[in-house]
C-alpha cells in the first residue's frame, strides 16, 4: 500500500483486512483463488485511472460512493448497490469523484 497516503479501507470487515495487501492502480486486500481474484477495494475521492486493458475479465460491485467508468465511448456512473462488467481486453478507464469501496471479481480467461 502507498506510503504517502493511509488505505481508506476501514470499513471492510476486520477478517477481509487481514487478507493479502494489494497496491497498485488502486489500494486494496487480496483474495487470492483457482480462476478468479478477489480485490477489496477502495478509492479516495479525485482518483483516476488512466485508460488501460486487463487480460481478465472483471465484475464489479460498488458497496459505497460511485464509480465513473469510461468504455466505449461513453461514460457510465455505477452507484453503491450496482455491479458493472468490464470485459477482458476493453479499454477502459475510471474516476472517483467521492470516497469509493468495491468488491472486484478478476476471472482468468
Amino acid at each position: 500500500m502507498s506510503a504517502e497516503k493511509p488505505f481508506a479501507a476501514s470499513r471492510f470487515p476486520e477478517a477481509i483486512k487481514r487478507l493479502e495487501p494489494f497496491s497498485g492502480r488502486f489500494d486494496a486486500f487480496r483474495l487470492n483463488g483457482q480462476g478468479c481474484d478477489v480485490y477489496f477495494a477502495s478509492y479516495p475521492a479525485g482518483t483516476e485511472i488512466e485508460p488501460h486493458r486487463h487480460d481478465t475479465d472483471n465484475h464489479g460491485l460498488v458497496t459505497r460512493g460511485e464509480l465513473i467508468l469510461m468504455m466505449d465511448g461513453r461514460e457510465t456512473r455505477v452507484p453503491a448497490g450496482s455491479w458493472y462488467h468490464v470485459p477482458a481486453g476493453r479499454r477502459h478507464a475510471a474516476r472517483f469523484e467521492e470516497d469509493t469501496d468495491e468488491i472486484e471479481l478478476w476471472f482468468a480467461e
